[in-house]
């Protein structure tokens, strides 16, 4: 009786679990899944890292109810924030650190950071929390503030934050902070911070954890260069950054392909209404379909998910506060952004198939084109998806899927719509044309074994 009392308790208090984090790595170790039940989690983010430092909690229950509602399920945001999260106050005059010492964090401003991770739990949503930004320990690099973090306090700081959230099931771990680490010592503290997480939340068995580098080299492929054979990373996170025509696929591939197999994840590419390349004189700024073009050749390249971002809203734009590199809105109005509805498509796509045995197969298509125009597939055993960022005519290879027949269906990225693609035999080759084609024009082809009668993505 008194274990089944415990048993109905746990399940009442939600931030009382006896395991941190409500999510794992794969068996196959591809993806993340739940723990409970072993189903494939799709991780659909949203980049907010100022949330904890610069929204009240009326706002943030604003922020989070309208992430939930357009099909978010993660957003990822920082301790000690970017924007001189040190130094300049909450917005109840709190900061996070007394006397900008890791020892002697403040009680009530992380009162606030536990308010709002409770809070996007109530809304299905796990925080991919940033312990702290990297100008906290790269004051040279980007942002203000003192280079708190050493190999004397780095572990301390993170066993503190990892013990006051080995509770809370919907936390996943961030180190990093867009920073690439300088020399073995920068990487030495991110080790020991990351062991620190994991003594504070009692083992590595607790804990999901990451790393988020600034873009590097395609060959360098993300966290992977540093850290890939550390137990503690359990995925591997790249950002490929805020350029227009970047080669997201060959950058996944490089960490796919890397052993041991981990899970990969592009955690940080073009921001919506972001200045391309920093550079919106020449360049102007990104455009819903750069950020969904990204999206989709990212997750059908190996990502096992996929973080979208809006300039405006990772530093929580608002009248009164310095923009930083040109925002055009305030953050409540970019919210409402094309890309930020538009990604609930994707998402829907994806668990709209089984993703266990999802994998990338270039073969599937005999010309991908270039990156402008790129071509991108990724299918599972009954089942194929092809993205064409132009609309492009395709010639598809048959008989890489079960079946005798196959389905073939038109999916629209821009607002979910399904156009029917024809019903041919599984053998040889196939010619398909998208409803529409040119610039901004993108389609997925849906092709499914006849026989599995899949329901369309809604």
């Amino acid at each position: 009786m008194k274990k089944v009392f415990s048993i109905l308790l746990l399940s009442q208090l939600a931030f009382n679990s006896l395991a941190q984090c409500d999510l794992r790595v794969s068996d196959n170790k591809r993806f993340l899944v739940y723990k409970k039940d072993g189903k494939v989690f799709f991780w659909m983010g949203d980049t907010a890292w100022e949330l904890f430092h610069r929204l009240s909690r009326e706002e943030a229950d604003r922020y989070l109810s309208k992430r939930a509602e357009q099909g978010f399920n993660v957003v990822q945001a920082v301790a000690l924030a970017e924007l001189d999260g040190l130094n300049t106050a909450n917005v109840y005059n709190e900061n996070p650190l007394i006397d900008n010492n890791p020892a002697t964090p403040n009680n009530t401003y992380f009162e606030h950071v536990d308010w709002i991770i409770k809070k996007a739990a109530e809304h299905s949503i796990y925080i991919a929390l940033l312990p702290t930004w990297g100008d906290k320990i790269y004051k040279d690099k980007w942002g203000t503030g003192p280079e708190i973090f050493n190999v004397g306090n780095a572990k301390a700081f993170g066993k503190w934050i990892g013990d006051r959230y080995k509770n809370y099931t919907n936390v996943i771990w961030v180190m990093g902070g867009d920073r690439n680490p300088r020399n073995d010592s920068d990487v030495n503290i991110w080790r020991l911070m990351a062991q620190g997480v994991e003594e504070g939340t009692g083992g590595s068995l607790n804990t999901l954890m990451t790393f988020h580098p600034q873009p590097n080299s395609v060959e360098d492929a993300g966290s992977s260069k540093w850290f890939h054979h550390d137990d503690w990373l359990d995925f591997n996170m790249f950002q490929t950054g805020h350029c227009r025509e970047n080669n997201v696929w060959q950058r996944i591939k490089i960490a796919y392909d890397k052993q041991p197999i981990k899970p990969v994840l592009d955690g940080e590419t073009i921001y919506e209404d972001h200045p391309v390349c920093f550079n919106a004189k020449d360049l102007g700024t990104s455009s819903g379909y750069d950020v969904r073009k990204h999206a989709y050749l990212s997750v059908f390249s190996g990502s096992f998910g996929h973080t979208y971002g809006c300039h405006d809203v990772w530093q929580m734009y608002a009248p009164g506060r310095t923009p930083v590199n040109g925002p055009h809105f305030y953050w409540y109005d970019a919210l409402e952004l094309p890309a930020a509805s538009q990604m609930k498509y994707l998402r829907r796509l994806m668990e709209s198939r089984p993703m266990a045995d999802r994998v990338p197969d270039e073969s599937l298509v005999t010309d991908l084109l270039h990156e402008h125009d790129r071509i991108q597939v990724t299918r599972g055993k009954d089942y194929a998806f092809i993205y064409s960022s132009q609309g492009k005519e395709m010639n598809i290879v048959l008989e890489k899927l079960t079946g005798e027949t196959v389905i073939g269906t038109w999916y629209n990225p821009r607002n979910g719509e399904i156009k029917d693609a024809g019903r041919f035999k599984n053998k040889g080759q196939q010619k398909l044309k998208a409803p529409s084609a040119g610039y901004g024009q993108d389609w997925v082809l849906i092709l499914d074994d006849a026989t599995k009668d899949y329901k369309k993505p809604i």
